[in-house]
């Protein structure tokens, strides 16, 4: 039974972070380690992990480098073959980690195996709706679109992937090997994902199952929301140095595309002018995501123009009746695909 290393970056978690490493702890795959990266986290994140007494436990610790740091100084820690990432704030389901292993076992083609995940609020209510990806062959394409890979607590990887993409960068002096790229603050894994597509022959998998949950926080403010997209410049910028040709091809659909997930945030903030704005820009920047895809695109126009117009207690639940309905159809497809799935698994048994 192979060992499947489990890293998770800790900063200012003590919410949530039991939460996390207990539902590692009640995986139905044992082999694993838990590796808990402190980020100098300024809460008593540590002090509850600390309450854990298992011996597959390790916390090591670090000055705050942010999540992309703490990922990479846990991947150097990893004994594993298998690594698989958690955030603090999320959590697996039992099976996650032996569904994983079972579909990498069976395909040696696939270097990256993902799943599907549930949306809870801060509180860790359910949303009922879901990030269940569409695409069925994931391309370096898909990855600017859309991520397929909603969150690292979706996948389980194999070392020798990381190892082909490992590069070096220098702190403090020391020059350290590097998976995710720590310059990058909010697109680090986007970026990741993307760098295994055109760098390397693994593919990605995703098994159509929901085996994660993600917790969504409030982004803020307008200014969250322009942060975001500087860091979208920014992954941008840096993979057209290993990929210009790919970046060339697809840099205005996918800046189409992020502009179009930002104004749904920002009708999510309220913030009806801005939602306006950053549609606006995305049908300027490619006007073909209305054909590519109407649906998505005429949902965010007109979330943003009602939020604008109507009076809030009116859109507040219109806004509910729509992602009931959202949801309700994310979870019928979800259904279907798992059909196909077990089916599929049944004819190769």
């Amino acid at each position: 039974m192979k060992k499947v290393s489990v890293i998770v970056p800790v900063y200012a978690a003590e919410k949530y972070i039991a939460d996390a490493v207990q539902s590692v702890l009640a995986q139905s795959y044992k082999n694993f380690e838990i590796i808990l990266v402190d980020d100098g986290t300024p809460d008593a994140s540590i002090e509850v992990c600390q309450q854990f007494i298992d011996s597959r436990i390790k916390i090591i610790h670090q000055n705050n480098r942010g999540a992309s740091a703490a990922r990479n100084n846990g991947i150097r820690h990893a004994q594993g073959e298998y690594i698989a990432f958690l955030d603090a704030d999320d959590t697996w389901v039992p099976e996650k980690l032996e569904k994983h292993i079972n579909h990498l076992e069976k395909s040696p083609n696939v270097g990256v195996s993902f799943s599907y995940c549930a949306f809870v609020d801060e509180v860790g209510k359910p949303l009922g709706i879901y990030n269940a990806t569409e695409y069925k062959v994931i391309t370096p394409g898909a990855i600017l679109c859309r991520n397929p890979i909603v969150s690292p607590s979706c996948l389980v990887t194999r070392r020798e992937v990381l190892e082909g993409i490992k590069f070096q960068q220098e702190y403090d002096g020391i020059v350290e090997d590097c998976y995710f790229d720590e310059n990058l603050r909010q697109s680090e894994d986007a970026e990741c994902w993307f760098r295994i597509c055109v760098k390397t022959n693994w593919k990605l998998e995703v098994i159509p199952e929901l085996l994660a949950t993600y917790r969504l926080h409030s982004i803020g403010n307008s200014a969250n929301l322009l942060k975001t997209l500087e860091s979208w410049d920014q992954f941008i910028a840096q993979a057209q140095l290993y990929a210009p040709a790919v970046v060339a091809e697809w840099e205005k659909p996918a800046m189409a595309y992020t502009l179009r997930y930002l104004a749904r945030k920002a009708v999510t903030m309220s913030d009806g002018s801005m939602a306006i704005n950053l549609s606006r820009r995305a049908l300027m920047t490619h006007w073909r995501i209305l054909i590519e895809e109407p649906r998505r695109t005429l949902v965010t126009l007109t979330a943003a123009y009602a939020l604008w117009f109507l009076p809030q207690p009116f859109y507040t639940q219109l806004q509910s009746i729509g992602l009931k309905v959202i949801g309700a159809s994310q979870k019928r497809r979800i259904q279907k695909d798992q059909a196909k799935n077990q089916a599929s698994e049944t004819i190769v048994v």
